[in-house]
Protein backbone atom coordinates (compact mmCIF):
# COMPACT_ATOMS: atom_id res chain seq x y z
CA UNK A 1 0.00 0.00 0.00
CA UNK A 2 1.67 3.35 -0.93
CA UNK A 3 0.73 6.83 0.78
CA UNK A 4 0.74 9.40 -1.56
CA UNK A 5 0.36 12.79 0.04
CA UNK A 6 -0.28 15.85 -2.26
CA UNK A 7 0.60 19.62 -0.77
CA UNK A 8 0.89 23.16 -2.04
CA UNK A 9 2.36 25.29 0.19
CA UNK A 10 -0.21 27.89 -0.29
CA UNK A 11 -3.97 27.95 -1.01
CA UNK A 12 -5.11 28.58 -4.56
CA UNK A 13 -3.17 26.53 -6.52
CA UNK A 14 -5.19 24.42 -7.71
CA UNK A 15 -4.06 21.24 -5.38
CA UNK A 16 -7.59 19.48 -4.31
CA UNK A 17 -8.83 20.13 -7.88
CA UNK A 18 -5.55 17.77 -9.08
CA UNK A 19 -5.81 15.15 -6.34
CA UNK A 20 -9.75 14.57 -7.31
CA UNK A 21 -8.44 14.38 -11.15
CA UNK A 22 -5.96 12.06 -9.81
CA UNK A 23 -8.14 10.10 -7.73
CA UNK A 24 -10.49 9.73 -10.50
CA UNK A 25 -7.70 8.19 -12.31
CA UNK A 26 -6.48 6.04 -10.37
CA UNK A 27 -7.63 2.30 -9.94
CA UNK A 28 -8.19 0.66 -6.24
CA UNK A 29 -7.86 4.25 -4.13
CA UNK A 30 -8.82 5.74 -1.10
CA UNK A 31 -9.07 9.41 -0.87
CA UNK A 32 -7.99 11.24 2.91
CA UNK A 33 -9.26 14.83 2.95
CA UNK A 34 -6.37 15.96 5.51
CA UNK A 35 -7.40 20.00 5.31
CA UNK A 36 -9.44 19.48 8.48
CA UNK A 37 -10.13 23.42 9.21
CA UNK A 38 -11.86 23.47 5.55
CA UNK A 39 -12.38 19.93 3.91
CA UNK A 40 -13.80 20.61 0.26
CA UNK A 41 -12.49 17.05 -1.60
CA UNK A 42 -16.36 15.78 -1.17
CA UNK A 43 -18.06 18.43 -2.96
CA UNK A 44 -15.60 16.97 -6.06
CA UNK A 45 -15.92 13.34 -5.93
CA UNK A 46 -19.58 12.97 -5.47
CA UNK A 47 -19.74 12.09 -2.29
CA UNK A 48 -22.49 9.34 -1.22
CA UNK A 49 -23.99 8.41 1.73
CA UNK A 50 -21.89 7.64 4.81
CA UNK A 51 -20.94 4.57 5.83
CA UNK A 52 -21.41 5.12 9.63
CA UNK A 53 -22.59 7.58 12.45
CA UNK A 54 -19.46 10.51 12.59
CA UNK A 55 -16.79 9.53 15.14
CA UNK A 56 -16.34 12.55 17.66
CA UNK A 57 -13.09 13.49 17.92
CA UNK A 58 -11.45 14.87 21.55
CA UNK A 59 -9.10 17.94 20.38
CA UNK A 60 -8.61 18.43 24.64
CA UNK A 61 -9.78 19.17 28.07
CA UNK A 62 -12.32 21.79 29.39
CA UNK A 63 -10.97 22.86 33.06
CA UNK A 64 -12.34 24.22 35.63
CA UNK A 65 -12.02 25.24 39.28
CA UNK A 66 -14.67 24.74 41.62
CA UNK A 67 -14.42 27.96 43.88
CA UNK A 68 -15.60 26.37 47.17
CA UNK A 69 -13.23 23.50 46.93
CA UNK A 70 -10.39 25.40 46.37
CA UNK A 71 -8.18 26.01 49.31
CA UNK A 72 -5.60 27.53 47.86
CA UNK A 73 -2.78 25.95 47.96
CA UNK A 74 -1.16 26.98 44.89
CA UNK A 75 -0.32 23.81 43.52
CA UNK A 76 -2.26 24.35 40.36
CA UNK A 77 0.08 27.17 39.75
CA UNK A 78 3.22 25.94 40.22
CA UNK A 79 2.89 22.86 38.18
CA UNK A 80 1.05 24.76 34.87
CA UNK A 81 3.64 25.42 32.07
CA UNK A 82 1.29 27.68 30.41
CA UNK A 83 0.62 29.60 32.97
CA UNK A 84 -2.88 29.28 32.21
CA UNK A 85 -3.96 28.98 36.46
CA UNK A 86 -4.15 32.42 38.06
CA UNK A 87 -5.32 33.24 41.95
CA UNK A 88 -7.16 35.87 43.27
CA UNK A 89 -6.58 37.62 46.52
CA UNK A 90 -7.39 34.98 48.89
CA UNK A 91 -5.71 32.33 46.96
CA UNK A 92 -8.49 30.60 44.79
CA UNK A 93 -7.41 29.25 41.49
CA UNK A 94 -9.08 30.49 38.03
CA UNK A 95 -8.44 29.08 34.48
CA UNK A 96 -7.93 31.52 31.66
CA UNK A 97 -9.30 29.83 28.90
CA UNK A 98 -7.35 31.20 26.52
CA UNK A 99 -3.55 30.31 27.74
CA UNK A 100 -5.13 26.67 28.65
CA UNK A 101 -4.14 23.81 26.60
CA UNK A 102 -5.93 21.40 28.28
CA UNK A 103 -3.35 18.98 29.22
CA UNK A 104 -5.10 18.12 32.50
CA UNK A 105 -2.05 18.25 35.33
CA UNK A 106 -3.13 20.76 37.72
CA UNK A 107 -6.59 18.26 38.08
CA UNK A 108 -3.86 15.81 38.99
CA UNK A 109 -2.08 17.17 41.70
CA UNK A 110 -5.39 19.31 43.23
CA UNK A 111 -5.51 17.87 46.62
CA UNK A 112 -8.80 18.93 47.24
CA UNK A 113 -10.05 17.95 44.21
CA UNK A 114 -11.73 21.22 43.05
CA UNK A 115 -10.17 21.00 39.60
CA UNK A 116 -12.14 18.71 37.12
CA UNK A 117 -12.01 18.04 33.71
CA UNK A 118 -14.62 17.27 30.88
CA UNK A 119 -13.52 16.03 27.55
CA UNK A 120 -14.11 19.01 24.51
CA UNK A 121 -15.24 17.57 21.36
CA UNK A 122 -13.43 19.39 18.43
CA UNK A 123 -14.44 18.30 15.78
CA UNK A 124 -16.29 14.98 13.96
CA UNK A 125 -14.23 12.43 11.51
CA UNK A 126 -16.55 10.97 8.72
CA UNK A 127 -15.96 8.22 6.33
CA UNK A 128 -18.45 8.71 3.05
CA UNK A 129 -18.70 6.67 0.03
CA UNK A 130 -17.59 8.67 -3.05
CA UNK A 131 -17.44 7.61 -6.88
CA UNK A 132 -13.63 6.88 -6.79
CA UNK A 133 -14.07 4.85 -3.45
CA UNK A 134 -13.98 5.39 0.32
CA UNK A 135 -13.44 9.48 1.47
CA UNK A 136 -12.13 9.75 4.82
CA UNK A 137 -12.31 12.92 5.80
CA UNK A 138 -13.10 15.54 9.36
CA UNK A 139 -14.40 18.82 10.11
CA UNK A 140 -12.86 20.81 12.84
CA UNK A 141 -15.18 22.74 14.99
CA UNK A 142 -15.04 26.78 14.67
CA UNK A 143 -12.33 28.57 16.10
CA UNK A 144 -10.88 24.88 17.53
CA UNK A 145 -7.28 23.69 17.74
CA UNK A 146 -5.51 20.12 17.82
CA UNK A 147 -6.01 19.93 14.00
CA UNK A 148 -2.85 18.19 13.53
CA UNK A 149 -4.02 15.83 15.76
CA UNK A 150 -7.23 15.48 14.08
CA UNK A 151 -5.31 15.29 10.54
CA UNK A 152 -3.11 12.38 12.00
CA UNK A 153 -7.00 10.64 13.13
CA UNK A 154 -8.14 10.81 9.58
CA UNK A 155 -4.59 8.94 8.35
CA UNK A 156 -4.70 6.31 10.99
CA UNK A 157 -8.42 5.83 10.10
CA UNK A 158 -7.47 6.13 6.21
CA UNK A 159 -4.59 3.45 6.61
CA UNK A 160 -6.99 1.12 8.67
CA UNK A 161 -9.79 0.79 5.55
CA UNK A 162 -7.33 0.77 3.26
CA UNK A 163 -5.94 -2.91 4.40
CA UNK A 164 -9.34 -4.15 5.25
CA UNK A 165 -10.51 -3.35 1.65
CA UNK A 166 -7.10 -3.96 -0.13
CA UNK A 167 -6.68 -0.79 -1.79
CA UNK A 168 -3.54 -0.15 -3.02
CA UNK A 169 -3.16 3.79 -2.90
CA UNK A 170 -4.16 6.39 -0.30
CA UNK A 171 -4.17 9.61 -1.83
CA UNK A 172 -4.18 12.67 0.71
CA UNK A 173 -5.22 15.92 0.06
CA UNK A 174 -2.72 17.92 2.67
CA UNK A 175 -3.49 21.14 4.08
CA UNK A 176 -1.73 24.57 2.84
CA UNK A 177 0.76 25.52 4.95
CA UNK A 178 3.61 24.22 6.67
CA UNK A 179 2.19 24.36 9.89
CA UNK A 180 1.52 21.30 11.94
CA UNK A 181 -1.89 20.25 10.18
CA UNK A 182 0.66 19.79 6.75
CA UNK A 183 3.14 18.03 8.92
CA UNK A 184 0.98 15.75 10.20
CA UNK A 185 -0.24 15.25 6.99
CA UNK A 186 3.11 13.99 4.89
CA UNK A 187 5.15 12.77 8.33
CA UNK A 188 5.38 8.72 7.79
CA UNK A 189 3.94 9.32 4.05
CA UNK A 190 5.86 7.30 1.29
CA UNK A 191 5.76 10.58 -1.28
CA UNK A 192 4.84 14.25 -1.16
CA UNK A 193 3.64 15.69 -4.71
CA UNK A 194 3.87 19.52 -4.80
CA UNK A 195 1.94 20.90 -6.79
CA UNK A 196 2.89 25.03 -7.49
CA UNK A 197 1.96 27.49 -9.61
CA UNK A 198 3.92 30.63 -11.75
CA UNK A 199 3.69 32.94 -9.43
CA UNK A 200 6.64 34.13 -7.05
CA UNK A 201 4.33 33.41 -3.75
CA UNK A 202 4.08 29.91 -5.45
CA UNK A 203 7.79 29.52 -6.02
CA UNK A 204 8.40 30.46 -2.48
CA UNK A 205 6.05 28.31 -0.85
CA UNK A 206 7.36 25.58 -3.04
CA UNK A 207 10.41 25.45 -1.66
CA UNK A 208 9.17 25.97 1.90
CA UNK A 209 7.44 22.80 1.83
CA UNK A 210 10.63 20.95 -0.29
CA UNK A 211 12.34 22.11 2.77
CA UNK A 212 9.61 20.53 4.91
CA UNK A 213 9.55 17.39 2.77
CA UNK A 214 13.23 17.46 3.42
CA UNK A 215 13.25 17.77 6.88
CA UNK A 216 11.27 14.50 7.47
CA UNK A 217 13.70 12.88 4.67
CA UNK A 218 10.25 11.89 2.60
CA UNK A 219 10.48 12.17 -1.73
CA UNK A 220 9.28 15.16 -3.17
CA UNK A 221 8.14 15.77 -6.42
CA UNK A 222 6.57 18.62 -8.02
CA UNK A 223 4.29 19.58 -10.93
CA UNK A 224 3.36 23.00 -12.23
CA UNK A 225 -0.45 23.88 -11.96
CA UNK A 226 -1.70 26.95 -14.41
CA UNK A 227 0.59 26.53 -17.25
CA UNK A 228 1.25 29.23 -19.42
CA UNK A 229 0.04 32.07 -17.06
CA UNK A 230 3.48 33.32 -16.93
CA UNK A 231 5.86 31.50 -18.66
CA UNK A 232 9.25 33.20 -17.52
CA UNK A 233 8.09 31.67 -13.74
CA UNK A 234 7.67 28.81 -15.41
CA UNK A 235 11.12 28.56 -15.88
CA UNK A 236 12.03 29.82 -12.74
CA UNK A 237 10.12 26.22 -11.42
CA UNK A 238 11.94 24.53 -12.89
CA UNK A 239 15.58 26.10 -12.28
CA UNK A 240 14.28 25.92 -8.16
CA UNK A 241 13.34 22.09 -8.67
CA UNK A 242 17.09 20.91 -10.71
CA UNK A 243 18.91 23.22 -8.22
CA UNK A 244 16.93 21.06 -5.00
CA UNK A 245 17.25 17.40 -7.06
CA UNK A 246 13.67 17.42 -7.02
CA UNK A 247 12.14 15.41 -10.07
CA UNK A 248 10.08 17.77 -12.41
CA UNK A 249 6.61 16.03 -13.27
CA UNK A 250 5.31 18.11 -16.00
CA UNK A 251 2.76 21.13 -16.41
CA UNK A 252 -1.02 21.41 -16.24
CA UNK A 253 -2.20 24.37 -18.58
CA UNK A 254 -4.61 26.91 -17.25
CA UNK A 255 -7.99 26.00 -18.71
CA UNK A 256 -11.46 26.89 -17.09
CA UNK A 257 -12.64 23.44 -17.21
CA UNK A 258 -10.85 23.47 -13.67
CA UNK A 259 -13.67 25.73 -12.82
CA UNK A 260 -16.75 24.86 -14.66
CA UNK A 261 -15.92 21.24 -13.36
CA UNK A 262 -15.62 22.87 -9.53
CA UNK A 263 -18.89 24.44 -9.94
CA UNK A 264 -20.49 21.25 -10.91
CA UNK A 265 -19.21 19.38 -8.65
CA UNK A 266 -17.31 17.08 -10.67
CA UNK A 267 -13.88 16.73 -11.42
CA UNK A 268 -12.09 18.06 -14.46
CA UNK A 269 -11.45 14.46 -15.52
CA UNK A 270 -15.10 14.47 -16.28
CA UNK A 271 -15.49 17.94 -17.89
CA UNK A 272 -12.20 18.67 -19.28
CA UNK A 273 -11.31 18.56 -23.38
CA UNK A 274 -9.86 15.13 -24.55
CA UNK A 275 -6.32 16.93 -24.88
CA UNK A 276 -6.65 18.24 -21.30
CA UNK A 277 -7.77 14.72 -19.61
CA UNK A 278 -4.71 13.17 -22.23
CA UNK A 279 -2.33 15.57 -20.03
CA UNK A 280 -3.68 14.15 -16.91
CA UNK A 281 -3.36 10.75 -17.38
CA UNK A 282 0.22 11.08 -18.84
CA UNK A 283 0.98 13.15 -15.42
CA UNK A 284 -0.82 10.56 -13.46
CA UNK A 285 1.54 7.52 -15.18
CA UNK A 286 4.63 9.66 -13.87
CA UNK A 287 3.13 10.10 -10.71
CA UNK A 288 2.10 6.51 -10.09
CA UNK A 289 5.67 5.25 -11.27
CA UNK A 290 7.64 8.31 -8.67
CA UNK A 291 4.91 7.30 -5.76
CA UNK A 292 5.66 3.58 -6.16
CA UNK A 293 9.53 4.29 -6.30
CA UNK A 294 9.53 5.97 -3.42
CA UNK A 295 7.59 4.10 -1.75
CA UNK A 296 10.05 0.66 -2.48
CA UNK A 297 12.85 2.92 -1.78
CA UNK A 298 11.55 3.53 2.02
Amino acid sequence: MTQLTILSGKGGTGKTSFTAALARLAPRVLVADADVDAPNLHLLLRGGREREAAREFAGGLDVTVDEGSCNGCGECVRVCRFGAVETDGDGTARIDPFACEGCGFCARVCPAGAITTARRIAGTIHVSDTEVGPLVHARLRVAEENSGKLVAEVRRLAAELARAENRGLILVDGPPGVGCPAISSLSGTDAVLIVTEPTPAGIADLERVADLAAHFGVPAAVVLNKAGLWPPAEDDVERVCEARGLPFLGRVPYDTAFHEAARAGRTVVDRGSPALVGRLVALWEDVQAFAGAAAEGR
